[in-house]
């Protein structure tokens, strides 16, 4: 018996367009999803495991974590992952500035990439030993000023948050003060204890117990607002050097071309998820902040980090 004549017209278009559900995202999902994070036991993969077990309750799927180490390998695997939304990056900053760190990067951070949303924010510290004489941001930049190329700041690896929190300070400063690399943050605050290295830019989970001891000094911390994780504390912007920013990221990314529709979606089970209390709480303890913006917001932030760090970078000469 022949189709009626509107049947096989739509039979015939659902042929030549096999992807129509995927573009209106109304069967999705239908399978389980692969949230690519960093290693285990860092903040990323932290924030990952909480937001992936509230994603599979409201998506009904189950939400596999797949560790990477480093951004070059998760960020390769994402740009060449299908646009069907069964794939997520939760990645940092040091995704979009893989361009400027490496003369053949395997993808293009703006056009290879989705923005979902940014997920949390941990701003940094401002320490220095007891012996520097400098109980602000503008006495130590005078310090500094004073005496260019003596005092030292301890970083991490190459292109960490230690590494560029410092070399944009030292840019927008016009200051003088000379890197000490480390094997990691952790040795490098050690080192700054015992004055091997006079200031370092430090994850606040990692700094204040130190600071509360008094065997450091806290001067002011890196985001452009105060924090309720940081009580008490000035900003840089607000101390002495108007206009700092700088602050650890997280954010959901999908690969390129993933249908708008499965984007919203997205977006809005992951913040629903952030927004959670117990996720929230749990968050605000391991020293993240939720942010939760919308895509839109989300590439805006990473254009501007990757003009406003991507200078740094390449001022400084700083390469992988």
């Amino acid at each position: 018996m022949p189709l009626p004549r509107y049947a096989a017209l739509i039979f015939s278009i659902a042929l030549i367009v096999p992807g129509i559900g995927v573009v209106s995202g109304q069967n999705y999902p239908y399978k389980p999803i692969r949230l690519l994070t960093s290693e285990p036991g860092g903040a990323g993969d932290f924030a990952s495991r909480l937001i992936a077990q509230e994603l599979r309750g409201s998506l009904g799927q189950q939400v596999i974590i797949d560790n990477r180490a480093g951004a070059f390998l998760s960020g390769q695997v994402t740009a060449r992952a299908s646009p069907d939304g069964y794939t997520v990056l939760m990645a940092a900053s040091n995704l979009w500035l893989q361009p400027f760190l490496y003369e053949h990067a395997p993808f293009d951070s703006v056009k290879d990439f989705s923005p979902i949303t940014l997920t949390t924010t941990s701003p940094l510290v401002v320490v220095v030993n007891p012996s520097v004489a400098a109980n602000s941001v503008q006495e130590l930049i005078a310090l500094v000023k004073a005496r260019p190329g003596v005092l030292n700041y301890g970083s991490g690896n190459t292109a960490s948050s230690s590494h560029l929190g410092p070399e944009l300070f030292k840019s927008m400063a016009g200051v003088n003060i000379v890197r000490i690399a480390y094997k990691g943050a952790g040795p490098a605050l050690n080192a700054l204890v015992a004055n091997e290295v006079q200031m370092m830019i430090s994850s606040a989970g990692s700094a204040m117990p130190i600071v509360r001891s008094g065997r450091l000094k806290a001067l002011a911390i890196t985001s452009p607002e105060l924090s309720a994780l940081l009580p008490g504390l000035p900003t840089v912007a607000s101390s002495g050097l108007p206009g700092y920013s700088f602050a650890q990221t997280l954010g959901a990314l999908a690969p390129a071309r993933t249908p708008a529709a499965i984007i919203g979606r997205l977006h809005d089970e992951i913040v629903r998820a952030l927004n959670q209390p117990e996720v929230k709480q749990k968050l605000f303890n391991g020293g993240l902040e939720i942010v939760g913006n919308s895509p839109a917001q989300f590439a805006a932030m990473i254009k501007t980090d990757m003009t406003v760090l991507g200078k740094v970078i390449k001022d400084s000469g700083i390469r992988e």
